[in-house]
């Protein structure tokens, strides 16, 4: 086996042993991926190979000129100056490299990973395309004509015209029955005969079926409307003063796996990002993450901007929307009750999520979830999510995406 198989085979076996999905989740860098490409770490293992020991300054089989004394250590070489004290452990992690993943592969892996089976939507139609000829019109060329029904049409006429012409034939030839009252025997008898047939003591066209201009029908293609699988995602996050580092931390822990799920399940993903404390403010998604204000907390600041986004640049009929919100709970006396969740009842949209993150545990004036989950506890597009630790955050993940899914 050479050099080349043994890197392909060293390369297989760091691909296999990559991070776990969900351990990069709740504990891997995001921030080292994209969009578009998502970066998992894997384990390098060191290929077999000769190096030159730079303690050992003699050649093969050959001392170093001196021959040691009685009583000196042998077979071990010396620390040199600059190689470090023995023993000490090193703080630098281990080199890696990374199996790079598309936003599909990621969603799949993600369904199979969490059990999810989420099947999007198409709204926004992109293309009319001819389809089966299914519909059936009165014009169009000959090439069209839908023979076999005109040929059922002219057959069932000719069954129901049917009847016993020899009998009728034998009726003529009573005395005193002329056409005239042989024909309103005939019909009285519910018999399709004419007045001109029982003249000419004859039916023309019985022995075929008789096909009639009105009978006729064309058909053509139906219009099929082809739909985009679109989606818009807002994600909102409290950035107030009382969201530190860990809280933070958790949202972005929930969200970019979330943004990243979505791009890949939609043809076109779009993403929006509301930043708010007592005002609310649309940011780059750069910011969204890290920005932090000292002001208080006014959580529905950011659902009139998110409504009035979704108006003017998503229509409902349009586009899957997705609003996610994330902060710790704390909020403005009473707007959570008065403001927020009729908006969010008014706000047309797949799911509503929102996502506490207290990794200290419930705050005594944190309740902004515990009112959502109340209000909507008998709705299927709104769902609460409490995340305390980064052991939390998939099981969010999985109870934001299996809602949808339901």
């Amino acid at each position: 086996m050479g050099l080349r198989e043994d890197l392909d085979r060293f390369r297989e076996v760091g691909e296999r042993n990559r991070q776990d999905l969900s351990e990069f989740i709740q504990y891997g860098d995001l921030g080292g991926s994209r969009n578009d490409e998502i970066q998992i770490p894997i384990k390098i293992v060191d290929l077999p190979s000769f190096e030159y020991d730079q303690l050992d300054q003699g050649g093969v089989g050959q001392g170093d000129g001196d021959a040691p004394d009685q009583g000196d250590p042998v077979g071990r070489p010396q620390p040199q100056p600059g190689d470090g004290d023995e023993g000490e452990p090193g703080e630098d992690s281990g080199d890696h490299e990374y199996y790079e993943m598309d936003p599909e592969e990621f969603a799949r892996e993600l369904d199979e990973e969490l059990g999810l089976d989420l099947e999007p939507k198409g709204k926004k139609v992109v293309e009319e395309v001819e389809g089966e000829y299914t519909d059936i019109t009165r014009t169009g060329p000959n090439s069209t004509l839908d023979f076999e029904r005109l040929f059922k049409e002219g057959l069932k006429r000719k069954l129901a015209m049917d009847f016993d012409e020899e009998f009728v034939r034998e009726v003529l030839k009573v005395d005193g029955v002329g056409p005239d009252a042989a024909y309103e025997w005939a019909r009285g008898e519910n018999l399709p005969v004419s007045k001109a047939w029982l003249e000419d003591a004859r039916r023309e066209g019985i022995d075929r079926v008789p096909f009639r201009r009105e009978d006729e029908r064309y058909r053509y293609p139906e219009t099929v409307e082809e739909y985009e699988r679109n989606v818009v995602v807002v994600n909102i996050r409290d950035v107030s003063g009382s969201m530190r580092e860990k809280k933070r931390e958790l949202v972005e822990r929930t969200f970019t796996p979330l943004d990243w799920y979505l791009t890949g399940k939609y043809d076109n993903a779009e993403f929006v990002y509301v930043a708010h404390d007592a005002e609310a403010w649309e940011v780059e998604r750069d910011e969204f993450f890290g920005i932090r204000s000292g002001g208080g907390t006014r959580i529905s600041s950011a659902y009139e901007l998110t409504a009035e986004i979704l108006d003017e640049r998503y229509p409902w009929s349009e586009w899957n929307r997705y609003v996610f919100a994330a902060g710790d709970s704390e909020n403005s006396s009473n707007d959570t009750e008065d403001r927020v969740i009729p908006m969010m009842s008014e706000m047309p949209a797949n799911l509503h999520a929102y996502v506490e993150t207290q990794p200290s545990g419930n705050a005594i004036n944190a309740t902004h979830a515990e009112q959502v989950e109340a209000a909507f506890s008998d709705s299927d597009d709104v769902v609460v999510s409490y995340v305390s630790s980064k052991a939390d955050v998939t099981d969010a993940i999985y109870e934001i995406l299996s809602t949808e899914e339901s």
